[in-house]
């Protein structure tokens, strides 16, 4: 308790003010309605397009080795639609830290949400496998209104946004966890009954990781997720958060729960999940976070896939 006033004493300082400046802008950023949201997020997307060269360059190469067949026309305006759905989902995002509840329930909508709701019906624990889409954030946190989530996340560099970014994401029933925490702390969540809100699909280098192809391309792998089934005895249920077109809200998708999952391969399940969140891609390519650079990682002797 004390170390927390301590904390909250050493935000105040001078050196902060900045930030909390900006904090308060997207606070006002997110009374505005979300048509409004999604149109000056376009802009902005599309002056990033145009701007940053080095994002640029990884969307394309990854959108190139990911869709062969894509001819360059194609390609890029691939990437370009991406950079504006990705600028409206930035903004968007200022609605998962801020927006009331009602707010909320009234933009965002759930498609065959009857998958969950059967396996909490059925008092069953439920792992969601979330991927890097644009407005993933929000998806959580609109769960989170009525039902238990936990969420790991990784510690921002700025304190102040680091501690607002926490306390809007548990506003409501949600608890996030730090990563150097560690997944122990996500597993005791889960086995209280939270949902386990778990997002696999970035490159973390090799550590609990396998190279598994991603389009055809090897991609290290994060293999926890049939072990952590295992571990809390959970379905897991695939949930992708769809930005609807122009602001008109959000759709959050659920699948059915993977049948004959986990096995004893761990292998083979990272495979699966790898196919999962492949077909979900494919269902709105321009919203996969594309900029991240997915293949960083390469098995040895495979030069740098990001070299020009």
């Amino acid at each position: 308790m004390a170390r927390s006033r301590e904390m909250q004493r050493e935000l105040l300082h001078p050196r902060y003010w900045t930030s909390w400046l900006g904090l308060w802008t997207l606070r006002l950023i997110a009374m505005l309605p979300l048509p409004v949201l999604a149109l000056i997020g376009s802009g902005i997307g599309e002056l990033s397009y145009r701007l940053l060269s080095s994002r640029r360059e990884i969307a394309q190469r990854n959108i190139g080795a990911c869709f062969p067949d894509l001819d360059d026309d194609a390609r890029q305006k691939l990437v370009r639609r991406h950079f504006r759905s990705a600028g409206q989902a930035m903004l968007g995002t200022t609605l998962a830290w801020f927006a009331s509840a009602r707010r909320l329930k009234r933009l965002c909508r759930t498609r065959d949400r009857e998958h969950l709701d059967q396996a909490l019906a059925q008092n069953r624990r439920v792992i969601l496998l979330v991927a890097h889409f644009v407005s993933v954030e929000i998806g959580g946190i609109f769960l989170s209104i009525d039902t238990p989530v936990v969420d790991i996340y990784r510690t921002l560099r700025n304190p102040v946004f680091n501690r607002a970014g926490k306390l809007s994401c548990e506003r409501f029933k949600g608890t996030m966890v730090e990563m150097s925490e560690g997944i122990t702390a996500a597993i005791r969540e889960a086995k209280k009954g939270a949902l386990l809100h778990y997002i696999p699909d970035q490159d973390a280098g090799t550590k609990n990781a396998a190279f598994i192809p991603f389009f055809g391309v090897p991609a290290a792998t994060i293999t926890m997720l049939g072990r952590l089934a295992n571990i809390t005895d959970a379905l897991v249920i695939p949930c992708f958060t769809r930005q609807l077109p122009w602001g008109r809200g959000y759709e959050i998708i659920f699948e059915p729960p993977l049948e004959q999952f986990p096995t004893d391969d761990a292998l083979a399940d990272a495979r699966r999940m790898n196919e999962v969140i492949e077909r979900a891609v494919l269902q709105m390519p321009e919203q996969y976070f594309w900029v991240h650079k997915r293949f960083k990682t390469r098995p040895p002797g495979e030069p740098d896939f990001y070299e020009k």
